[in-house]
């Protein structure tokens, strides 16, 4: 059962779109954000850090594939924004508090909204 779903999960990256991918990054970092929040309220510390760490390498990621020359004053703020993620996640890791994290997570929300109605503003002046 497990292997039909990675096998579903590889060929969905594989065959997304850039801008498809990019609201999966998203997705993932929303969802490791949470689960990384529910830990600290259930003081599984363990956890914590991995649903941390996950959630770091997305970021990490996201800020890695920005293009300063073709994005400009975008992409510097974004790498702000991503930056400010990544000190108050690692905050929120040493501290053991889940309210860096919910800063984190109003980002990451906004961001995702907000690159969801690029995409289908896009799409739509495709046609």
């Amino acid at each position: 059962m497990s292997y039909g779903l990675g096998a579903y999960k590889k060929t969905s990256i594989h065959t997304a779109s850039k801008e498809q991918i990019l609201l999966m990054l998203y997705q993932a970092a929303i969802k490791n954000c949470k689960k990384a929040i529910t830990a600290i309220e259930e003081k599984n510390i363990s956890a914590k850090g991995e649903f941390i760490g996950k959630l770091q390498d997305i970021v990490i990621e996201l800020n890695n594939s920005l293009d300063f020359e073709i994005g400009g004053k975008v992409a510097e703020e974004l790498s702000s924004l991503y930056d400010f993620i990544l000190f108050s996640s690692t905050q929120a890791n040493i501290k053991i508090d889940k309210e860096p994290l919910e800063g984190c997570l109003n980002v990451l929300i906004t961001l995702y909204d907000g690159w969801n109605e690029a995409i289908k503003q896009m799409k739509v002046e495709k046609k």
